[in-house]
């Protein structure tokens, strides 16, 4: 192997020494500046990004916070207005109540009058149907007239008055 030879040795050095030389001159001059304005613009970039992430993330978090305090807002407003509506349909049904309680008791007390109207003129009729009953079970079971006062006395008996 020519590399081993030990007369070749300068030779090698000096071309290795050349050719780091030159690519290093190259490497420093030309691709390393571009490198570093590349990661440069990398970073700018990305603290950019995460600035802008930040910002969204401070707006996402007040748009949150907003949408919270609505919703808890329109909870109250909804609680409210249930709260409202039950007390106004509660007072309207109790109004109706009170309104039907006083229309039945009004139709009660009319029906109680008109049984009472009715019994009185038909307990003042038992006499009169008692009275004609009897005369015509005298009639027919003796054949004969009673006087009407005597008919009417033994019916007044018979009822207890």
């Amino acid at each position: 192997m020519p590399q081993f030879d030990a007369s070749t040795f300068v030779s090698q050095l000096v071309w290795l020494t050349l050719t780091f030389g030159a690519l290093y001159f190259i490497l420093s001059r030309m691709v390393l500046p571009k490198i570093a304005t590349i990661l440069e613009s990398r970073r700018d970039r990305i603290a950019s990004d995460l600035d802008e992430a930040e910002t969204l993330k401070r707006q996402t978090d007040e748009a949150i916070a907003a949408y919270e305090q609505a919703l808890a807002e329109a909870r109250d407003k909804a609680s409210t207005i249930a709260r409202e509506t039950r007390e106004s349909v509660n007072a309207e049904i109790e109004a109706e109540r009170h309104k039907a309680e006083a229309e039945a008791n009004a139709k009660l007390a009319t029906a109680e009058e008109a049984i009472s109207k009715a019994r009185g003129a038909a307990m003042a009729e038992i006499d009169g149907v008692a009275t004609e009953v009897a005369e015509d079970l005298v009639k027919s079971l003796i054949g004969g007239r009673v006087g009407k006062a005597e008919l009417t006395k033994a019916v007044q008996a018979a009822l207890g008055k």
